[in-house]
């Protein structure tokens, strides 16, 4: 058997973790993005590895779908700064991930098996995350995006050398939905650090555990629910 090579720091243990206030726990900030690179050239590879090296290094953990492609090179950035990874798998077990999914299990520290497939994935994985972060993608990445976005979610929109940053501009004005919790950046340190920042001021207003946008509640539209 061929002995696996890995960087030291991707077998050790988490470092520093960036706390938000009052007890809610440390920040997680979720990275979306294709499984597919290749058509995007080799630069994508490392934009990919910077925003998931900024997670680590500002405290935060990182969450993906534990998928290949970006958000696969995204936990592995965040694991060269000995950062904490989380992936949510659309299996309902890890023989399924790896055999039926063909998922990888690499630079990941925890994987939840939710077995509700690519579209229910998407769902948990974003509605665990306190953050997004949207890079080059396709349907899924359209998908999460729009979770986010109708959880008015704190969302970092990754501009770069793919036309996903400007297909997403154009849904956001067609929406004719104001959303001030979105924001455009190109540096991965400075997107990281707006997100987090956003998250701790949320908790600080004491934002809405879940706030549903339908209005279900006996107040009406546009209610603040507090479960």
């Amino acid at each position: 058997m061929v002995k696996r090579i890995t960087h030291p720091n991707h077998t050790a243990v988490p470092k520093k973790l960036c706390r938000v206030p009052d007890g809610y726990g440390i920040i997680k900030i979720g990275v979306s993005g294709s499984a597919e690179l290749a058509h995007l050239g080799l630069d994508v590879f490392e934009r990919a590895k910077d925003v998931g090296r900024e997670i680590a290094r500002q405290g935060a953990i990182i969450t993906s779908g534990a998928t290949t492609g970006f958000p696969m090179y995204s936990a592995m950035g965040a694991k060269d700064e000995c950062g904490l990874s989380i992936g949510f798998s659309p299996a309902s077990t890890e023989d399924e991930h790896v055999n039926t999914y063909k998922l990888p299990l690499e630079f990941m520290d925890m994987i939840v098996y939710t077995g509700f497939g690519y579209s229910g994935r998407d769902l948990l994985f974003v509605r665990s995350s306190d953050a997004m972060i949207i890079g080059p993608g396709r349907i899924g990445t359209l998908n999460e995006f729009s979770v986010a976005f109708e959880d008015h979610k704190p969302l970092g929109i990754l501009e770069g050398n793919w036309d996903t940053d400007e297909l997403i501009q154009l849904v956001i004005d067609a929406a004719h939905r104001p959303n001030p919790n979105i924001i455009f950046d190109s540096d991965a340190k400075a997107l990281v650090e707006r997100l987090i920042e956003m998250v701790k001021k949320r908790q600080e207003k004491g934002a809405p555990v879940y706030n549903n946008r339908d209005g279900w509640s006996a107040t009406g539209k546009n209610a603040q629910v507090i479960l």
